[in-house]
């Protein structure tokens, strides 16, 4: 099909009886079995070549660093350097409950949590020392095959968070919704290169990776309508506003329009991938 990457998501569990809402509305059925993400990433990478391979977002803070660090270096290695990590904190009450991990880690234990994943990425002998998390200094490999480690990207949304991966991570991973449009997405990254500015970080360096949680289809969607909505041709149109913004890179997440066929979701998207090929 022509597609630079694929990602895959990351949940533990559905609640019958969830303590927190999923975004305003019921929790989706689907999230009852998700295949764990960097065994997924894996199974793929030895069927393809070239195609780069991401997580989006897996809950870091339900694991532990070394672990993590160690699982994501063996999928870059036999991918020849193919991974991308995206990673978060972590969201729902019920998610910490069953991790055994206190809700309050959030925060200054997930930007320990990365540096400590960073540290097991660098050279040998490894160590590192925190609040939260402790390596004695040892040899710990595999490493990563890309130099400098594996790029790592935040779900990061709110103002602290993004000032937080200005200083920890290698990007973030906006989401365009359904309230999504080219002036507040516009708006969102303006602020977080001005926070990596004044973290001392070259903001072109930082890398916006898009994720669609809205749903292509062969109907044309009325004005307005959500970024990257409608057909192949109307989203088509809205990617030209978006590499203006310094997006390069987009993915569509398919668990959000689950009603609609996975088969009519790749064929949409196989065209608006020629479709984008001749806007270049």
């Amino acid at each position: 099909m022509g597609l630079a990457s694929l990602w895959v998501s990351d949940r533990m569990l559905l609640p019958t009886k969830p303590r927190d809402t999923w975004d305003e509305e019921s929790w989706p059925d689907i999230f009852a079995t998700v295949y764990d993400p960097i065994e997924m990433l894996t199974w793929v990478a030895a069927q393809t070549k070239s195609v780069k391979l991401g997580s989006r977002v897996l809950s870091g803070l339900f694991q532990n660093p070394v672990t993590l660090a160690r699982r994501f270096a063996t999928l870059d290695r036999l991918s020849g350097g193919r991974a991308i990590a995206g990673i978060g904190q972590g969201d729902f009450r019920d998610e910490f409950l069953a991790a055994n991990v206190p809700l309050k880690r959030r925060g200054r234990g997930f930007e320990e949590f990365v540096l400590a994943l960073r540290a097991v990425w660098g050279p040998d002998p490894v160590s590192f020392s925190g609040m939260f998390y402790t390596i004695p200094e040892s040899w710990i490999g595999p490493k990563p095959v890309q130099s400098g480690g594996i790029p790592l990207l935040l779900g990061a949304f709110e103002p602290k968070a993004l000032e937080r991966a200005t200083r920890i991570a290698d990007g973030i991973m906006p989401v365009a919704g359904r309230n999504t449009t080219i002036e507040r997405l516009g708006q969102h990254l303006n602020g977080f290169r001005d926070m990596a500015r004044r973290a001392g970080r070259d903001p072109e360096r930082m890398m916006a990776i898009l994720n669609v949680h809205n749903a292509l289809s062969d109907e044309k969607v009325s004005e307005p309508r959500p970024l990257l909505s409608g057909t192949p041709k109307q989203a088509a149109d809205d990617l030209l506003g978006l590499g203006k913004l310094g997006i390069d890179h987009i993915f569509y997440d398919m668990n959000y329009p689950a009603a609609i066929p996975i088969d009519t979701q790749l064929r949409l998207l196989r065209n608006l991938v020629e479709l984008s090929a001749l806007n270049k």
